[in-house]
């Protein structure tokens, strides 16, 4: 289902729509290559719906004690904030993940770039998706130019940014391990 459509939906149909890999999927991965990719091309949607427990463990997980993540009181009273809030530092380990799960077992999630630009609370269903904008060979490999981001169930873009991401041609050489970025 494509993003618009999807953001159609209400929030518990739209958790219905999460196209995250299996655990399977993940351990057998069938190579999606350079040819296979056109401009336009939507990625998968990975869908979210974080818990207050959900931000607790991440904070105690990184060690981040700052209290608007975890503590209801202190983040409504205090702060005069909607609820907790969902890290920024969670986002962040959302991308590579995405990436690396979109170019697998033979590509490489080469960088990206992306703003804060949302506070985001527990209930929020989060959409992480992406879109191939362009792509070109060099080097003998494939370049895939993606604009990413993450969007609320109200359509709210909380995260937009961009990615560039190498996948191997077919029949050509392939991604070097560890990836050395292609000379301009």
């Amino acid at each position: 289902m494509d993003l618009e459509a999807l953001l159609k939906l209400p929030p518990e149909e739209i958790l219905r729509h999460d196209e995250r890999p299996s655990a399977d999927d993940l351990r057998d991965p069938v190579q999606r290559y350079f040819d296979d990719v056109h401009e336009g091309m939507e990625l998968p949607k990975y869908i979210y719906q974080p818990t207050p427990t959900h931000l607790f463990r991440w904070s105690a997980g990184i060690e981040n004690w700052h209290r608007i993540h975890y503590d209801l009181d202190f983040a409504t009273n205090h702060d005069k904030l909607p609820s907790v809030l969902v890290q920024g530092s969670w986002k962040q380990s959302v991308v590579p993940q995405y990436l690396k799960d979109w170019t697998l077992p033979n590509g490489w999630p080469w960088k990206a770039s992306f703003q804060h630009r949302a506070m985001l609370v527990p209930g929020d269903v989060l959409i992480m998706w992406g879109r191939v904008t362009e792509k070109r060979e060099r080097d003998g490999l494939g370049l895939v130019e993606l604009e990413i981001g993450m969007k609320t169930h109200l359509g709210t873009e909380s995260m937009p940014g961009t990615a560039t991401v190498v996948l191997p041609i077919r029949g050509g050489r392939p991604v070097p391990y560890p990836f050395v970025p292609p000379r301009d």
